[in-house]
């Protein structure tokens, strides 16, 4: 009994002790998982990144205008808080491009874009905008509100704010997407080539961004883009085009340069801007020049007249591909330009060097912003350019990369030989020497330097000289040949078979010391653009009445045409065809003569053709030519002078016998039967056919019937016309027969007359009833002419033209 009442407190305290256990273990259980809970939860996260997550260890780090942290493909920018809201200049250009883009006038090195950016916050993003500065205002006037509220800045993208760094200072943006996109803003790849080449898309698995640098003032980015194209410029059946972009990200400078006033009597690149704070009762169109800041180490000095280097001298790095025995020659073409700087009070202002070495300066790249360039292309393309990158709100130029296309130099070697040749021994041959090609690529990059400093072509600097005074040694060696390196005056094809020690090869004149005293000259004692204003009128005033510091190039004034020289291009043509013709004769002697083969007698004579058209078309352009003077009022004398009667009369003659009768000695056939099984006359045929439409244009007849009003001594287009119909058409006066050139040139005047009669801007002018009148002659005058004996193919010519002239004359 014991034992069971024993067992059963033993029991009972054990299942009480279990019980109790249990509950006890319930409540561990409970606070076990209280506990648990509280020891498994994970930290809560901060809101923003940290700058740790984005800037590892493992990440590479570029420091300059800003730091770029690169992490395997994910690029970003640090970007300074001081930097929001500052001007920089975003530059988009081809590095690298396909074969053939652009026709082959595109070039590695090109701008596509030029555009003033900012960089400002809104909430948690970073906006890229772009700004204008094509209408503004004082920021303290009232109007500065409706400037720039009718004025919005594009954003051209919005970044996520990442993170800031530590001190935050500035703000992280990753800027991967934006560049490794298609974002049209910065495309290098324009709206009329993805129409042109059928462009469809930018393909992402072929594009990336190759690489960000970050300089001092400008940050880099090299950007490989592959876009689908149905009609790709070359390799067309990758139905690719593939292409490597720069962006360019240039700090703007903090204070900008003082502007200079534009003035068109001067020649200069320009910016310009509406100004809405005029005190005009209209907006204030202004225009100021582009050029380099050169400001003098020495005011004082320089203002006492003394030659002061500049605080800052514009310096060209030649690009290492060029080859070595051209490099003095580039050199020299830049060095030139040094005593012109001279003129304006500044030495040793302008230079040309070689790169450094990697050993000697690691950091050094031809696509910092800090450094120009003379770019050496390995291109077709025979051209060379010289662009420059300028401030929009100063013109100040910020740096210039001038380009050489390799083939370049096989084209002035043609022209040489073609244009001086017969005057020239030592042009009549495909192996030029070495000097003379040296001083043409001199005086090539010498032109092109002159772009980059701000200077466009003055077309009518080679009107300055006298046209006999080519033919004078003493005048060529110290003048050249043209006032200006700016001209397109390249030979001297005046030059006569007996004339002694001519020079043949442009030079730099005395307009570009002028223009760039003009442009360049600091004027003491100023504070704005406008107070400087009387002194360069003065400066222009002065020689106002000297051709040699003319400005022109209007396409209506035959005094400012591309490719002439001499003041007379009556004479300096015939001087220029005499000598083509004795090039022309010794063609194949001078060519295939000496190669055993054709091609070189093809290309030039090719040109040959090119020349003479560009000869004929200097006289063309006298007819209808209006003259300009560009002035102001406190010049004496018209601005628009119409070409005299006599002249204009002069220069048809001219045409009908140089350039309508047919031109037998273009049509040698020792020379065509080598170079192609026909087309020989078609080519002839356009170069009348230009001419003729030149002549036969409503611009020029407008000019020509307008001058009636301004000028006694006038031209009349109705005798123009009828001038050129009876040279045109001086068989139908006779019994010759019509040989095949003249019947073309004859079939493409009445298909030019048949033109003007249905132009809508003729019809409400004298022009459409001179051109009836003309017909209705020219009718009567074949009817006659088809009934006399001539051959037969001269007959069924007339009837066919007599069916043309009735077809415009009643089209029912």
């Amino acid at each position: 009994m014991k034992k069971i009442i024993l067992f059963s407190l033993v029991t009972s305290l054990l299942f009480t002790s279990d019980l109790f256990s249990q509950s006890g273990r319930i409540k561990l259980k409970k606070k076990n998982k209280t506990e648990k809970k509280t020891e498994t939860k994970a930290p809560k996260k901060s809101k923003t990144p940290k700058y740790s997550d984005f800037v590892k260890k493992s990440t590479k780090t570029d420091d300059g205008l800003f730091k770029v942290h690169e992490n395997k493909d994910k690029f970003l920018y640090e970007i300074p808080n001081s930097y929001l809201g500052k001007e920089m200049l975003l530059v988009t250009r081809i590095k690298e491009i396909p074969a053939n883009l652009g026709g082959g006038y595109v070039n590695a090195g090109s701008k596509i874009n030029t555009q003033v950016i900012v960089w400002e916050k809104y909430k948690n993003k970073i906006l890229l905008k772009v700004k204008s500065y094509n209408a503004i205002a004082e920021d303290n006037l009232p109007i500065y509100k409706s400037v720039k509220a009718n004025n919005l800045e594009p954003v051209i993208y919005a970044f996520d704010v990442k993170s800031q760094n530590i001190d935050s200072t500035a703000v992280l943006v990753d800027v991967t997407k934006f560049f490794s996109t298609d974002v049209k803003a910065i495309s290098g790849l324009p709206s009329y080539y993805r129409k042109n080449y059928k462009v469809r898309r930018l393909d992402a698995s072929r594009s990336f961004i190759s690489s960000i640098k970050s300089y001092p003032k400008n940050i880099e980015v090299i950007q490989d883009f592959t876009f689908d194209a149905d009609a790709p410029p070359s390799n067309r059946n990758t139905n690719t085009i593939s292409m490597r972009i720069n962006q360019s990200m240039i700090l703007l400078p903090e204070e900008p340069m003082m502007s200079r006033v534009y003035d068109k009597r001067v020649g200069y690149f320009t910016i310009g801007n509406v100004d809405y704070s005029s005190e005009a009762l209209k907006a204030d169109s202004k225009r100021y020049i582009r050029r380099w800041r050169l400001e003098p180490k020495d005011e004082a000095a320089y203002n006492r007249g003394e030659l002061v280097e500049p605080i800052k001298p514009i310096v060209y790095y030649l690009d290492p591909a060029t080859p070595e025995k051209l490099r003095k020659y580039i050199k020299q073409g830049v060095d030139d330009w040094q005593k012109v700087f001279e003129t304006a009070g500044f030495k040793n202002a302008i230079m040309a060097k070689m790169p450094p070495t990697k050993e000697e300066d690691p950091e050094f790249s031809m696509e910092d912003i800090r450094y120009s360039s003379i770019r050496y292309v390995a291109s077709t393309t025979r051209n060379a350019t010289g662009p420059s990158v300028s401030d929009p709100r100063s013109g100040e130029i910020l740096e210039s990369d001038i380009i050489w296309y390799h083939n370049h130099l096989r084209s002035y070697r043609n022209r040489y030989l073609l244009e001086t040749g017969a005057a020239n021994p030592s042009a009549r041959t495909l192996d030029t020497p070495d000097e003379e090609i040296g001083d043409m690529m001199r005086m090539v990059i010498a032109h092109e330097v002159g772009h980059a400093l701000g200077l466009p072509h003055n077309m009518a600097a080679s009107y300055a000289y006298p046209t006999d005074s080519l033919r004078s040694g003493d005048f060529t060696q110290k003048n050249g040949i043209a006032a200006t390196i700016m001209d397109y005056a390249r030979y001297n094809y005046v030059a006569q078979p007996g004339d002694k020690n001519i020079r043949f090869i442009r030079q730099l004149g005395p307009y570009d010391h002028y223009a760039i005293n003009w442009g360049y000259r600091k004027i003491p004692n100023v504070t704005s653009p406008e107070q400087e204003v009387k002194t360069l009128d003065k400066w222009i005033e002065e020689k106002g009445n000297d051709p040699i510091y003319r400005f022109g190039g209007q396409r209506f004034d035959p005094s400012a045409q591309t490719e002439g020289i001499g003041n007379d291009q009556v004479k300096s043509s015939t001087y220029g065809v005499k000598n083509l013709k004795i090039v022309a004769k010794n063609l194949p002697n001078w060519t295939s003569n000496q190669t055993n083969n054709y091609e070189d007698l093809n290309e030039l004579y090719g040109e040959l053709l090119s020349v003479w058209g560009r000869y004929v078309g200097h006289v063309t352009g006298n007819i209808g030519g209006v003259y300009e003077f560009n002035k102001k009022p406190s010049q004496q004398g018209a601005i628009y002078v119409p070409v005299s009667k006599n002249v204009q009369k002069e220069s048809l003659n001219w045409l009908l016998n140089n350039v309508f009768k047919t031109q037998n000695w273009l049509l040698d056939k020792n020379i065509l039967n080598k170079i192609d099984e026909t087309g020989y006359t078609e080519k002839l045929g356009r170069y009348q056919d230009r001419n003729l439409a030149t002549l036969l244009n409503y611009r020029t007849l407008e000019r020509m019937i307008e001058a009636e009003v301004i000028q006694d001594d006038f031209y009349p287009a109705s005798d123009m016309i009828s001038d050129l119909r009876i040279g045109i058409f001086s068989e139908a006066r006779s019994t010759k027969n019509v040989d095949l050139q003249r019947r073309k040139l004859q079939k493409s005047f009445i298909k030019r007359l048949g033109s003007l009669m249905s132009d809508k801007a003729a019809t409400s002018t004298d022009i459409s009833s001179i051109v009836r009148g003309e017909l209705t002659t020219l009718k009567y005058q074949l009817n006659t002419a088809s009934k006399r004996a001539i051959n037969k193919i001269s007959k069924y010519h007339y009837k066919d033209l007599i069916v043309n002239i009735n077809n415009i004359l009643d089209p029912k």
